[in-house]
This record gives C-alpha cells, structure tokens and sequence, in this order.
C-alpha cells in the first residue's frame, strides 16, 4: 500500500488539491441564494457553476503545467515564458467572462456582478492563483524526482563500497587461516584435517550467506565459534579463550562479518604460543535488539606491541562498514590499557 501511494504521490497529490477546492467553491456557490424565479434548484446551480468555473481553472492551470513550465525549465527564460503564456491566458479567460455572462442569464445583465470589474479582477485573480498553485506541483515533483535519483546514486555508491569493503576481508581472513594451517602441518599435527573441515565450513558461509546485506546473528556467531575452535587447535588448548553469549539470538539479523576482525585482532595482538599466560574473553550481550560485543586480551609485549586501534586494514575496513551499515547506530570503544586490550561494540540491530 506505502509503495503505491509513493509510486502514485504526483497525480494522488492533484487529486486532493481538487477536491479540496472543488469542495471549498462549490460550498461557496451553494449558500448563494438562487435568481428569483429561476426554474432551477439551488442545487443544481450550484453544480453547473462549480463545474463551469473548476472546468476553466483546470484547463489554463494544466497547458501551462504541461506545456508553457517544461519550456521556462528547460530554457530559463521568464521574460519569455510570461509573454507565450499571457496571450493563451488572456484568450481563455476572455472566453470564460463571456460565455459565463451567456450560461448566467443570457446576457440580460440581470445578473449585475458578473457584468462589474470586480468579477473579471477576482476571476482572474482566482485563475493566476490556481495556475502558480499547480505550477508549483510541478516544482515540487521535480523535487521528489531529483531526491528520489539522488538517494538511488547513494546507494549504489553505498553498495558499491560496501562490497569492495566486504571482499578486502576474505583475503584477510583467508591469509591468517592459512597462516595456521601452514603451522599445523608444518607440526604434522593430527588436528590438520579437522582444521581443513573448519576452514571449508566457515568458507562455505563466507561465499554463500555473506553475500546479503543482512544475515541470521546465529550463523555468524556459529562462524565466530569456528573460528575460535581453529585458534584452540593451533595453540593446542594451551591458551584460556572464553567467548560466552548472553541472550537469545534467534530471530535477529547483522551484517555479515562486521564481527570477526576484532576477534582476529585479539589473537594477533594478544595471542603467541610461547607465551603462557596469553588468554582472550569475547561475550554477545543481547537485549531486545541492542548487541554488546566485548573483546579482551593479553599483550603479547607491554611496550612494544602496536594498538590493534590505531593500526590494520582490517579494523580500518570494519570501522567504515560500520559508519555505512549501522549510522548513529553504534558506538564502538576501543582501550589500550596496561596488561590488555578492551574493545566494546554496542550495535542496533534489525
């Protein structure tokens, strides 16, 4: 129903102006007391002058509306344009005084008002204000027409980013798994072809559900705890990692891999093998539609490692899809404390 009246808005926006009208003239005509000892009803003066007068009004208003203004717009040429216009005008109403004058009263003057000045200067007048009234429909459409191509060449641009953006992090991702899996094999570990099962699983959901601009938090928590089952069997369980998710995800919807990249950056700025007392927490807060997304984790060297906030592509990357996905509906903190790094995402989700 929404799309057919915004589909519909120019002529449904007409339609109103003159019913509106009609109704207000013809409210007008009626209250008139009819010509002593006319044959015809209050009625159906009222009718006949109403439609006489409307008739007129719409047929001046609409040849310029659709043949004198798209000429003024496209050349600019007022000067022009009031002179092409004035003599139709003057033709149409000049026909109008007299053939009113004839349907009135047959051109006894019984009927002194609409042989008076006064009558000519407010029916032209009323005419002038008609004609600028439905010119400035026209503007207005115009309006929405431009508006309307504006925001289409938004979101193209918008799309367009927001591809380029998401395809920047399947590499990336796809450059720190095989990172691990080199590592794994490289150790003859027995956890390789589990590794290998893992990484086609979560490929799977980055070529296939990453593709929509929305997808279920279910699958990409699912894809996040896949990747943290990858971490676990390159460190051998040998590092805490605790990734706890409060609340019922069922139902609501995100974009697609706009979580993941601060995961990665808690292993690559928090995480070494050697490093025993390496750990990582994650937690998904859900209330209603509200997200809390917390990442913590060790330094792997207090002094010299690099803020995971002010370096990467990746997070550069997430920072931006999150301005073009999710505007003023985020609000994202990133800490670099003594012994850790804290990162707090608070989303709106659909």
């Amino acid at each position: 129903m929404n799309s057919y009246l915004y589909k519909h808005r120019d002529v449904l926006l007409h339609i109103s102006f003159w019913c509106v009208y009609l109704s207000f003239f013809f409210y007008n005509i009626n209250a008139r007391p009819a010509r002593p000892g006319s044959p015809e009803s209050d009625i159906t003066i009222a009718i006949s002058r109403t439609a006489f007068h409307v008739a007129f009004n719409m047929l001046v208003a609409y040849i310029n509306y659709f043949i004198f203004l798209p000429r003024f717009l496209e050349n600019r040429k007022i000067g022009r344009y009031l002179l092409e216009f004035a003599i139709p005008f003057a033709t149409i109403t000049t026909i109008r005084v007299y053939l009113q004058r004839w349907l009135v009263d047959g051109y006894t003057h019984a009927e002194h008002y609409f042989y008076s000045s006064i009558y000519v200067v407010q029916m032209t007048a009323t005419s002038l204000f008609i004609v600028i009234f439905v010119g400035m429909l026209r503007f207005a459409k115009d309006w929405f027409e431009l508006e309307a191509k504006k925001k289409e060449l938004e979101n193209e641009k918008l799309t367009a980013e927001l591809n380029f953006l998401k395809e920047q992090i399947n590499p990336h991702f796809l450059f720190n798994t095989l990172n691990n899996l080199y590592y794994l094999a490289y150790t003859k570990s027995d956890n390789t072809t589990e590794v290998i099962a893992k990484l086609s699983q979560m490929m799977r959901y980055m070529i296939y559900e990453s593709n929509y601009q929305q997808v279920e938090l279910n699958k990409e928590i699912e894809y996040m705890q896949n990747y943290v089952s990858l971490e676990r069997l390159r460190l051998n369980n040998q590092i805490p990692i605790d990734f706890k998710v409060d609340g019922d995800p069922a139902g609501i919807k995100v974009a697609p891999l706009i979580l993941i990249t601060f995961l990665e950056n808690a292993f690559k700025h928090g995480v070494s093998g050697d490093n025993k007392k390496a750990w990582v927490k994650l937690s998904i807060k859900l209330s209603g539609k509200n997200c809390i997304y917390t990442v913590e984790n060790s330094k792997i060297n207090a002094v010299n490692s690099d803020h995971p906030g002010k370096s990467g592509i990746g997070l550069q990357n997430v920072k931006r899809r999150l301005e073009l996905t999710y505007p003023e509906k985020y609000d994202l903190e990133v800490n670099d404390l003594p012994d850790r790094y804290y990162v707090q995402l608070k989303l709106v989700l659909n």
